[in-house]
């Protein structure tokens, strides 16, 4: 044995035999045997596959272990790890927050577009930041990608949930410089913004919840992830799920620049309605965008300029 407990199992298991006999037992419970690969790697702290040659410690086998029960007990993978990957960014995430998803990274390529759309229209390409706000901002992973891939930004997230917020904060800490131009604050909605802010934001970003609270998903998501952050209560005009959605549509104008824009997930059933409210509500140059998948995710409405 190594000093400190570090050691290595008596020189007879290396990790490559712990990820083939994890796959195995994640395969009979019903599990993708890709994910061994996720948890040996945090485990051992492989970085490629010749790491795997390596010999399993005592250390990284309990954590190993730890890791594959949760898992077997139906904790998703990203909890499990406690962290996941959001565009450029390794994002901390545990229960306290949704988990990061691709949809999120298009609704986030969105803002960036909205971003580059505004840094361009400044007289002379004038030095003022670009102001962006990403309401209910979960782990921050839209905002915190905004300030990481776009050095002209100022960014405020902003979420309801004291957790979440600890969340965001944490993964702000993890930034580095860009942190320095971000603000993480409590608050719903709009509420969470300085008052200093209304009539000046150039883009308002949100993946808030839109889930109705009777719609049906899978028990991983349902049993982990936090409630507040995924139903919303329906809207009477405008479908299910839909009465945050109504609220960040109505509420933005308040606080978009003229010419800002506002930037939204949704379910896709819930876009057509959406654009026709925003239309109604004064915005122009509406319009829907599809996900990886190609359904309708996301919905882009600016302010009159």
């Amino acid at each position: 044995m190594a000093e400190g407990g570090d050691t290595d199992l008596e020189g007879t298991v290396a990790w490559r035999e712990v990820l083939a006999e994890t796959e195995g037992r994640l395969s009979a419970a019903g599990l993708p045997a890709r994910e061994a690969r996720w948890i040996v790697d945090e485990a051992s702290g492989a970085t490629s596959a010749a790491d795997l040659d390596g010999l399993a410690t005592v250390r990284g086998m309990a954590r190993h272990d730890a890791m594959v029960e949760r898992r077997l007990a139906g904790e998703p993978l990203q909890y499990v790890l406690g962290r996941w990957a959001f565009r450029t960014l390794d994002l901390m995430v545990d229960r306290r927050v949704l988990i990061p998803r691709p949809e999120t990274e298009v609704v986030a390529g969105l803002a960036l577009l909205e971003v580059d759309r505004r840094a361009a229209g400044r007289p002379d390409g004038g030095g003022d930041p670009v102001l962006v706000a990403d309401l209910g901002t979960g782990s921050g992973a839209i905002g915190l990608s905004v300030a990481a891939e776009r050095v002209g930004t100022r960014v405020w997230c902003v979420d309801a949930s004291a957790d979440a917020v600890a969340v965001a904060r944490a993964n702000c800490v993890g930034l580095g410089r860009p942190a320095q131009r971000v603000v993480v604050s409590e608050g719903s909605w709009f509420d969470g913004l300085p008052a200093e802010l209304a009539g000046r934001l150039d883009v308002v970003v949100s993946n808030p919840p839109y889930v109705a609270p009777d719609d049906p998903l899978p028990v991983e998501v349902v049993d982990w992830e936090p409630d507040m952050a995924l139903f919303s209560p329906d809207d009477d005009a405008l479908g299910a799920g839909t009465s945050a959605l109504r609220t960040l549509v109505d509420g933005a104008p308040g606080w978009l620049a003229p010419g800002g824009a506002l930037v939204l997930e949704m379910a896709p059933d819930q876009t057509g309605a959406m654009a026709t409210h925003a239309e109604a509500t004064g915005y122009v140059d509406v319009a829907v965008h599809p996900d990886l998948a190609g359904r309708d995710r996301a919905l882009v409405a600016r302010r009159p300029a």
